[in-house]
């Protein structure tokens, strides 16, 4: 009860409506709200707070901004959240001052796109020569479709999640979907990505992969598209991976098999050429993983793997032990 009072006196304000009505189409700065409102950063922070503290917005900090979003309504428990999107059904988005706030939010949803669009222009000449190296990305795409097919994906978890591809295409299947990645830069492209695809219960956050904020077992899925090859310790990050999985939880992993092509290492960063079977056997293994199965793809001078495992339950492990 103290919770849902609570709930009710963080959004019996005007301006603090509109932001809930805002961060409920978009995970949202202060800077960036100072835009949107037309208010004082200080008084918009005092809203913040007061919205948080009802537990009908969530605060996520990344680097020293911190990014605000409606609460989530995983809890069966949390009427906060549940009345929080309840009181957004009822608001009249026809209204005059609701329907000027949101054109405020396409435009900088715009501007998002337009940020993004610059990064990959920078960068696309690096990441064409690598994609001339291996099978074209649809081909990878579908694979992962077809391994996928007849998974519940429940709770995902992208680690490393670039440019946020994984999220649009897995996210629709999945009840709820978290990308982390080290790159800020990244981020704002993958939060551009799943802006413009509409994919509301995705989000993104920085985050290391070797220690990832979230609870035991807080996910079902748990995705690494080529990521590993970057990794100092790829065998800790699965064993991360599988801390966070819940049991019988799933992981799906996309890299390249072992190459000898040393200009990814010396040129793009790469720490490992590849990997044999052998090595993603045993981590997955030393992790807690069975089931294991690869698909690979051939094309050009690099094969991609798309391996899959399942975790082990605690009471399977203790019987095979």
């Amino acid at each position: 009860m103290d919770r849902l009072l609570q709930a009710m006196r963080a959004v019996a304000e005007p301006t603090r409506i509109r932001i809930l009505n805002l961060c409920a189409h978009s995970e949202l700065t202060v800077s960036d709200l100072v835009g949107l409102l037309g208010q004082s950063q200080p008084r918009l922070s005092r809203h913040l707070k007061l919205l948080v503290e009802g537990h009908v917005l969530e605060r996520h900090q990344e680097g020293s901004w911190a990014r605000y979003r409606l609460a989530s309504d995983r809890r069966a428990d949390d009427n906060a959240a549940s009345f929080a999107s309840a009181v957004l059904d009822l608001l009249p988005q026809e209204d005059p001052v609701l329907a000027r706030d949101m054109d405020r939010l396409d435009r900088l949803r715009r501007k998002w796109d337009a940020e993004a669009a610059d990064y990959f222009k920078r960068n696309a000449a690096e990441w064409d020569h690598i994609r001339t190296l291996h099978v074209d990305e649809e081909a990878v795409s579908n694979a992962l479709s077809d391994v996928t097919r007849n998974w519940s994906l429940g709770r995902l978890l992208d680690i490393g999640t670039g440019t946020g591809k994984l999220l649009e295409l897995l996210g629709p299947r999945a009840n709820s979907a978290v990308g982390i990645d080290l790159s800020a830069e990244m981020l704002r492209v993958a939060r551009a990505a799943i802006e413009r695809e509409g994919l509301t219960d995705c989000q993104v956050r920085q985050a290391d992969m070797y220690q990832i904020p979230s609870a035991d077992q807080d996910f079902d899925t748990a995705v690494l598209h080529m990521v590993l090859h970057y990794a100092d310790d790829p065998a800790q990050a699965l064993a991360e991976a599988s801390r966070v999985l819940s049991d019988t939880g799933r992981i799906l992993i996309v890299d390249f098999e072992q190459h000898n092509l040393a200009e990814l290492r010396a040129e793009h960063a790469h720490r490992w050429p590849g990997f044999t079977q052998e090595q993603i056997q045993n981590w997955l293994q030393e992790a807690g993983f069975g089931d294991i199965a690869v698909t690979r793809l051939e094309g050009g001078a690099l094969t991609v793997c798309v391996w899959t495992a399942q975790k082990i339950a605690h009471s399977q492990a203790e019987e095979a032990a």
